[in-house]
């Protein structure tokens, strides 16, 4: 079950699992599938970013943002992402990808997806900062803006040590790719 089936799928049983609240979690199950696998037989790091953009989505479509970004011409867009692998996900396996929204600053929303096996044990997280790009104006949108257009009165706590790390090195990475040329 290529993407295409699993967004599919997703999208299909979006309704009954009902909406999206922040500080909720989205919660997926997958099955590590032989397109999935790589030379070591289990879930490859490129199936693991794909899997947290269903995640992604997930939120999104079931939080009301990508109606809204349709109506008013805005684009959910990835700012960037870090990973850790601690366990494998085998051929087989079924795992869950447990999405979330943490917190937010500005223009930027950090995001979270857990991969965790059928025993509890984590097996991978995917950090990501993401924003959401008005293509009218040519600009981002601050997160409470969006969240207020939403109708959520939500308020962001402040980055955890790590959170914090990742967003500093995500920031010096950007600040390199704009100069390297």
């Amino acid at each position: 079950m290529y993407v295409w089936a699993r967004l599919a799928r997703m999208a299909l049983t979006a309704k009954p699992r009902g909406p999206y609240r922040i500080g909720d979690e989205g919660r997926l199950t997958f099955r590590c599938l032989p397109t999935d696998i790589d030379s070591n037989m289990h879930l490859n790091n490129a199936r693991y970013m794909m899997l947290a953009d269903v995640g992604r989505l997930d939120i999104f479509l079931r939080s009301g943002l990508l109606g809204l970004a349709r109506r008013n011409g805005w684009g959910p867009m990835m700012g960037g992402l870090q990973s850790v692998y601690v366990r494998e996900i085998r051929l087989w396996r079924r795992f869950d990808v447990i999405s979330t929204i943490e917190t937010w600053d500005g223009t930027q929303v950090l995001g979270r997806h857990r991969f965790v096996l059928e025993n509890g044990e984590t097996a991978a997280i995917i950090l990501t900062t993401a924003g959401v790009y008005d293509l009218r104006n040519r600009r981002f949108l601050e997160i409470a803006e969006v969240l207020g257009t939403l109708g959520v009165g939500a308020r962001p706590r402040e980055p955890d040590p790590a959170e914090q790390s990742f967003l500093a090195s995500h920031q010096n990475l950007r600040r390199l790719a704009k100069t390297v040329k």
